[in-house]
């Protein structure tokens, strides 16, 4: 039903039989507390699983950082601790032996037969030997030889011929090598030994060459120990008329870190001083 104004049902006020009048507004309830899988609960797991996380990468920096200080790649870390090995080739190939081995060669009882007629003396090497007369002349230069680089300053040789890759010689040379530690009493002859015989057949001659073993021992020259090898090589070269070479090469314990050698080469060529090689060998002496 409509309420128009100025008509029977004009507006005012109408209070409800037995209800009270409102009053003030009532404070509202408390919120409930959070249970326990709420919010709050996450928060606390986030902070301890960071915690353990944490601890973890500090051990693992740790771990880390000791195995970068402690490695090669530390710029930081004491090198003497550990230093580059600084021994020559041959001392580094063939260590000292501890015990001298069955059978090996020791000094002779006795001092070997005086030595006669015109000698050839090494004194770096410590040995002399026979000088033989001409067509043997003086070796005057030094010519390290081979991967060892074996320093031949004394000597004798003479040119068998020339060709087209220079001049081709027959050589009684001796050279001192270092072959040992500064506080070792002995060498390992036979190591030694093969060592610079292999070298002479690698970086003395034509390529490729074949081999005849005429001797390979320990022994011992003018009373010292020594290894002995002697072989003949045989092998060819464009314009070099020498096919073949009978050589020999000796290495001498002189009581020293340094090894005595003697190397010994004769061409095919000139057969008729294949007795040098021999003869030379028994005629070293020790100075």
């Amino acid at each position: 039903m409509s309420n128009r104004a100025g008509g029977p049902w004009a507006s005012g006020a109408v209070t409800a039989s037995g209800v009270p009048p409102l009053g003030p507004a009532q404070p509202a309830a408390p919120p409930p507390a959070p249970s326990p899988d709420g919010p709050q609960r996450r928060r606390r797991q986030l902070l301890i699983f960071g915690g353990i996380a944490g601890v973890i990468l500090a051990v693992g920096l740790s771990v880390l950082l000791a195995v970068l200080l402690g490695g090669e790649s530390n710029p930081f870390r004491d090198k003497a601790s550990a230093p580059a090995d600084l021994r020559p080739p041959l001392a580094q190939a063939c260590p000292a032996p501890t015990v001298l081995p069955s059978g090996a060669a020791t000094r002779g009882p006795s001092a070997p037969p005086p030595a006669a007629g015109e000698r050839t003396v090494d004194e770096d090497a410590g040995i002399s030997y026979r000088k033989y007369g001409k067509p043997w002349v003086t070796w005057d230069t030094v010519w390290r030889a081979g991967t060892l680089e074996v320093p031949y300053r004394v000597g004798q040789h003479f040119v068998t011929e020339t060709y087209s890759g220079g001049e081709y010689h027959a050589s009684i040379l001796s050279a001192a090598v270092p072959a040992a530690d500064n506080d070792a009493v002995s060498l390992d002859l036979e190591c030694v030994g093969r060592q610079v015989a292999a070298d002479v057949r690698a970086e003395y001659y034509p390529q490729p060459n074949t081999m005849e073993p005429l001797r390979d021992e320990v022994t011992t020259l003018g009373g010292l120990p020594a290894w002995v090898s002697e072989f003949r090589l045989r092998f060819e070269a464009n314009g070099l008329t020498a096919t073949d070479e009978l050589s020999a090469v000796a290495v001498i314990d002189v009581g020293k870190p340094t090894a005595a050698i003697l190397y010994v080469s004769i061409p095919g060529t000139h057969k008729q001083f294949d007795y040098v090689v021999e003869d030379v060998l028994n005629s070293i002496r020790p100075l």
